[in-house]
C-alpha cells in the first residue's frame, strides 16, 4: 500500500513547494485539503501517514472571523494525541502549537525576508542542523511559544521560538523552507498588500530569492529527508 500525505492549504500559492516532489519520490500519494472549503476534521486527517499544515495570511486569533481555524485545532488535537507524523509550517506551526496548549499571539510587527536562524544545541543535533549558516525565508507577524513538553530548536532576534519538536514525530517551523524560490513571484503578488503596508520592497525579496533560494532548497531537501527518515 502506498503511503499517504495530506496537506492542509490556506492559500493556493503557499503549497508544499519543494516538499511535494520529494514526497512523491518517497512513494507518498499527496492530497490537499483547502481550509475553509474542504472539511478539516479528525476523521479527514487521522488516517494519513503524514500530515502537513501549511501557512497563510490569517492567524490563530482570527478564529471568530474564520471559524474553520478552530476546526483545524480540534482536528490536530485528535491526531497529536496519537503522536502521528505531523509537520506545521508558519500558520500551520502556530495551529499545532495551539493544539498542544501553547500561546499564539500577534507581535505587532513582521519578520519578512531571508535571514539566518540561530539553532539551539538541540536544534544543531536535529534535522535542522544543516540550516545553521544559511538564510531561510521568514514571513510572519504572529508567534508561538514552545509547547510544554516540546524541545525548542531555533530562534531569531526578537522571535525566540522559531521551531520546536514534540516527541519524535511532530515538527513545527515558523519559517518557510518548503517554499520554491522559483515561484516566489506568486508570494509577492499574493502578499502585495502586506508588503505595501509594511513598506517592504518586493524587488529586494525577489533578488534575495535568486541569491539564497538554490542553496536553501538543497539544504531544505536534506532537512525533510532526515526528518521523514526519522518519522518513518
Amino acid at each position: 500500500m502506498p503511503r499517504t500525505a495530506v496537506a492542509v492549504r490556506h492559500v493556493p500559492f503557499e503549497d508544499l513547494g519543494i516538499l511535494g516532489p520529494l514526497l512523491s519520490r518517497r512513494g507518498y500519494q499527496v492530497r490537499y485539503l483547502d481550509a475553509g472549503i474542504d472539511a478539516v476534521s479528525t476523521s479527514s486527517i487521522i488516517e494519513a501517514d503524514l500530515l502537513v499544515v501549511l501557512g497563510g495570511p490569517i492567524g490563530v486569533a482570527d478564529a471568530a472571523r474564520y471559524p474553520f481555524l478552530d476546526d483545524e485545532v480540534q482536528a490536530l488535537k485528535g491526531r497529536l494525541e496519537l503522536g502521528l507524523p505531523t509537520l506545521g509550517v508558519c500558520l500551520g506551526a502556530q495551529l499545532v502549537a495551539r493544539a498542544l496548549g501553547a500561546e499564539v499571539t500577534s507581535t505587532g510587527r513582521v519578520e519578512i525576508g531571508y535571514a539566518p536562524l540561530t539553532l539551539t544545541p538541540a536544534g544543531q543535533e536535529s534535522a535542522l542542523g544543516v540550516l545553521g549558516d544559511i538564510p531561510v525565508l521568514h514571513w510572519h507577524g504572529d508567534q508561538f511559544t514552545t509547547p510544554a513538553g516540546a524541545t525548542r530548536l531555533a530562534e531569531t532576534p526578537g522571535f525566540p521560538d522559531q521551531a520546536f519538536a514534540w516527541g519524535s514525530a511532530v515538527l513545527g517551523l515558523q519559517f518557510h523552507i518548503e517554499a520554491d524560490h522559483g515561484q516566489i513571484e506568486r508570494w509577492l503578488i499574493g502578499h502585495a498588500h502586506e508588503l505595501a503596508t509594511h513598506r517592504l520592497d518586493p524587488r529586494l525579496l525577489r533578488a534575495d530569492a535568486r541569491r539564497h533560494g538554490p542553496a536553501l532548497a538543497a539544504r531544505s531537501r536534506l532537512v525533510f529527508d532526515a526528518w521523514l527518515d526519522q518519522v518513518a
